[in-house]
């Protein structure tokens, strides 16, 4: 399984259970907002806005907050409006990282995410120089013990599912982006629930890590994801599933 898989999903038992909630749902009112003001208020016809909304409700947000942030973003509230930009740059070790915001402020966002990589041993990097490395994917993520991989196999490539693959505790199901909802909802249908689902970006090529480097590592992702503008961060890098549970304990 890779660093950054094994990272994402020990991010989402913390954004679940810690004190990071309140920041959680900030993330997610600036993410509802901007895909209402793009793709208009109807989730039915807004792929990104119904994401959206889905990842809210699994982050327990009330629906009077969904609510709100939609009317923000088609105009009916006022509100701030957000510009969505990708910084890029490299971690310790030459790992690759892809940075997505949503800010009101170019210019502080710039300084405080530069600040970010160079404390921990990395830096920002010029526009195209990591972003070819990753590939945007679906990824659905399941518990071994709800169903048997030939059984998945069958129903995630007959919904137009890619690829099944075993990721150590979790069955990954990769989809075409536009194929995405189409699989989830094939698999909610015979009441398979993911532990984690999302349109993400899967690199390409992977950077080994030994715990030393690994340690910096981990300590950038939680700072730049901790940033309140930031949105998303990927990063190409993998450690070893021992490493990672010590570091991550």
């Amino acid at each position: 399984m890779s660093g950054h898989n094994k990272w994402s999903t020990i991010k989402h038992k913390k954004a679940a259970t810690d004190a990071k909630r309140s920041r959680v749902w900030t993330k997610l009112i600036k993410e509802i907002t901007v895909s209402a003001r793009i793709g208009g208020g109807d989730p039915t016809g807004n792929p990104r806005l119904r994401s959206a909304i889905d990842k809210a409700k699994g982050a327990n947000m009330p629906n009077d907050n969904i609510d709100r942030a939609i009317k923000k973003g088609t105009g009916e509230l006022g509100g701030v409006s957000y510009e969505e930009i990708a910084y890029e740059g490299y971690g310790p070790g030459g790992v690759a990282v892809l940075v997505e915001v949503l800010t009101d402020n170019r210019n502080r966002t710039v300084g405080e995410i530069r600040h970010t990589f160079e404390k921990f041993g990395g830096n920002l990097g010029a526009a195209g120089s990591v972003a070819w490395m990753f590939k945007k994917r679906g990824v659905i993520s399941l518990d071994k013990a709800a169903i048997g991989e030939d059984k998945l196999m069958e129903l995630a490539l007959d919904a137009g599912a890619e690829d099944v693959r075993d990721a150590g505790g979790s069955w990954e199901v990769e989809t075409d982006p536009a194929a995405f909802d189409a699989v989830k909802t094939a698999l909610g249908r015979v009441k398979l629930a993911p532990q984690h689902a999302d349109v993400t970006m899967v690199p390409q090529n992977r950077v080994h890590l030994d715990e030393g480097k690994a340690g910096s590592m981990l300590k950038l992702m939680e700072a730049l994801e901790d940033d309140d503008d930031v949105q998303n961060v990927y990063a190409n890098f993998d450690i070893d599933d021992d490493v990672m549970e010590r570091l991550s304990a």
